[in-house]
């Protein structure tokens, strides 16, 4: 690996070890030109994602776009950063696992519905609400009363 300091191509790792959940390593590196240290992380390659939209348009999967949309049904809800992490990353383990090339979105709304199902009430059933365009405020109420029954 090139030194990103000197450009020398001979460096060597020093450390080792798992990161992200043991999802990556981090390598702590070396150049034997100039001496200077850097770490980089060595992460499984995935095969691309492509999300099959309701209008049947397609476009490459997008992290960021999945962890916005479960970060605006959390806002001002008791829910630390990490265990959004951990949500997106098990959605995404789920989603990769599938081994297919291309996932229609409701597959993609139906697996964070599921996963917020179980973290908070009040963030599933924002999210719900968007992701199932409710059109009035009878269909929320009927997703209201399942959740109610539910933690009943």
């Amino acid at each position: 690996m090139k030194c990103p300091f000197c450009g020398h191509d001979n460096t060597r790792v020093i450390d080792s070890r798992p990161s992200d959940e043991n999802n990556s390593i981090r390598r702590r590196r070396v150049c034997d030109e100039c001496q200077k240290r850097f770490t980089t992380y060595e992460k499984i390659e995935t095969i691309p994602l492509i999300v099959i939209k309701k209008d049947s348009k397609r476009e490459s999967y997008d992290r960021t776009k999945l962890e916005s949309g479960v970060l605006r049904a959390c806002y001002k809800r008791p829910i630390s950063a990490d265990e959004i992490t951990r949500l997106v990353d098990q959605v995404e383990t789920e989603l990769f696992s599938r081994e297919e090339r291309e996932i229609p979105s409701a597959v993609i709304g139906e697996l964070v519905m599921d996963k917020l199902k179980g973290l908070d009430s009040v963030a599933y059933v924002r999210f719900a609400s968007v992701y199932r365009e409710f059109k009035d405020v009878n269909t929320f109420m009927d997703e209201l009363k399942k959740v109610i029954e539910k933690e009943s």
